[in-house]
């Protein structure tokens, strides 16, 4: 059984898929909703999901599917299969993202790899290098590294996707080996996420209280936040490239 709130959510993102095929953005759904805060969102989000009315779909910023309405309201009927399916979102800087709330990673435990063994580093999906994307995802695969090759500390992978750091020389395709902390100097490497829903893979600047994340190719201008709005994820520590 859902609560009022939790149905109200579900017919407001079932409408506006029928009508234009893209789910709403989380101010869309705040202000449609009545609710105060983005963070109401996020917990009408995740009870709809885990109750199989709802299912985050990977690798697309904000994007959800509806995969049922309930029989009081629907006359037992399901709702229908669209033709909406999930794609990586690439692009230029400037252009609106699709919307969509960032999971979080759900990686399985890592036993600490003793001196000669290989390091397990599970792989989590993709990271824009360009347009901010829905970047953690699950676990995908896994892949391993001679533990010298990485400083101390939990690591995760991501694929890139983009151009924006290839002056840094990170192309689209390879494989970025993030250590996982919560903070990072000015200069770092990092995968910053945005409004606790895009993240990007950035090098970090500190203006003063505000935070800039900068690209590695001159074709992208670089975006100033407020502190409040930005959370490291993590540094860069390695980078994988298949030829």
């Amino acid at each position: 059984m859902l609560t009022r709130k939790q149905l109200e959510l579900l017919l407001f993102i079932n409408e506006r898929l029928k009508e234009s095929g893209v789910p709403p953005s989380f101010d869309e759904m705040k202000d449609a909703l009545d609710l105060k805060s983005k963070s109401g969102i996020h917990r009408l989000i995740t009870a709809l999901e885990e109750r199989g009315f709802i299912r985050r779909l990977p690798n697309r910023a904000r994007a959800l599917e509806v995969l049922k309405i309930p029989e009081a309201v629907a006359g037992g009927a399901p709702a229908r299969e669209r033709g909406f399916r999930p794609s990586v979102i690439e692009g230029r800087l400037g252009k609106a993202p699709v919307a969509a709330p960032a999971k979080r990673p759900e990686e399985p435990p890592r036993a600490e790899a003793q001196p000669g063994e290989v390091a397990s580093i599970p792989v989590m999906g993709r990271i824009a290098a360009g347009v901010p994307i829905s970047a953690i995802q699950n676990h995908t695969s896994t892949i391993g590294l001679p533990p010298d090759m990485l400083p101390g500390g939990e690591h995760f992978a991501l694929e890139v996707r983009g151009d924006s750091m290839i002056e840094a020389g990170i192309h689209d395709g390879d494989l970025v080996v993030i250590r996982r902390q919560d903070s990072a100097e000015s200069g770092d490497i990092v995968v910053a996420l945005i409004d606790d829903e895009e993240a990007t893979l950035k090098r970090l600047r500190k203006k003063g209280a505000s935070i800039a994340l900068e690209a590695a190719n001159p074709a992208y201008e670089t975006r100033i936040f407020g502190p409040d709005r930005v959370r490291i994820q993590g540094r860069l520590a390695a980078l994988l490239r298949r030829y």
